[in-house]
């Protein structure tokens, strides 16, 4: 096998390990989401709160709405790009550039926006200007609600996140050669 086609192989199979790693928390979400919902509203019920504050104000531990969309959509990116790099398409150079960068950059997104979560929801809750929302203890609400999924789920979020950073690196490494 020649370089370029070496090249593309590596960047197609990097590609489709980043589609399966944007898809494990979705997956993971659909499994434990609905025991993660019930344990927010008991913990919402212990702090004299509503659980029907949940539904008002769009807060979902399930893989439903951008949960899924948005991981399914770069899954999908990555796999037709792969596609396109094993079938020896021009186009599968230009677009492993663009949206393997664009993975990567989201990705920061993502781990940033996991970092901050509670301080980003007590934010939000204070935005809404609703008293009820104000009342929640945040972190005792999500350290609830993170208690129903799988002891490992911390350990699949951080390896995922690994696979999604190098994977995309190499895809655009390998691109660089095609």
């Amino acid at each position: 096998m020649n370089a370029p086609a070496t090249a593309a192989v590596v960047a197609a199979v990097a590609q489709i390990a980043v589609a399966l790693a944007f898809l494990s928390i979705p997956l993971l979400r659909h499994r434990f989401g609905p025991a993660a919902t019930s344990a927010a509203v008991t913990e919402l019920r212990g702090q004299g709160v509503r659980p029907e504050v949940l539904k008002e104000n769009g807060l979902r531990f399930d893989a439903s709405g951008h949960e899924w969309w948005a991981p399914g959509a770069f899954a999908a990116v990555n796999l037709a790009v792969a596609a396109l790099n094993l079938t020896g398409n021009s186009w599968g150079t230009t677009l492993t550039w663009v949206f393997s960068s664009i993975a990567f950059l989201a990705n920061l997104a993502i781990l940033h926006s996991q970092l901050g979560a509670a301080s980003s929801v007590t934010a939000a809750f204070r935005r809404k200007g609703d008293p009820e929302l104000a009342r929640i203890d945040v972190p005792a609400f999500l350290k609830a609600a993170e208690g129903a999924f799988p002891s490992w789920t911390r350990v699949l979020q951080n390896a995922r996140h690994a696979l999604v950073f190098a994977g995309s690196a190499l895809a655009v490494t390998a691109a660089t050669l095609l």
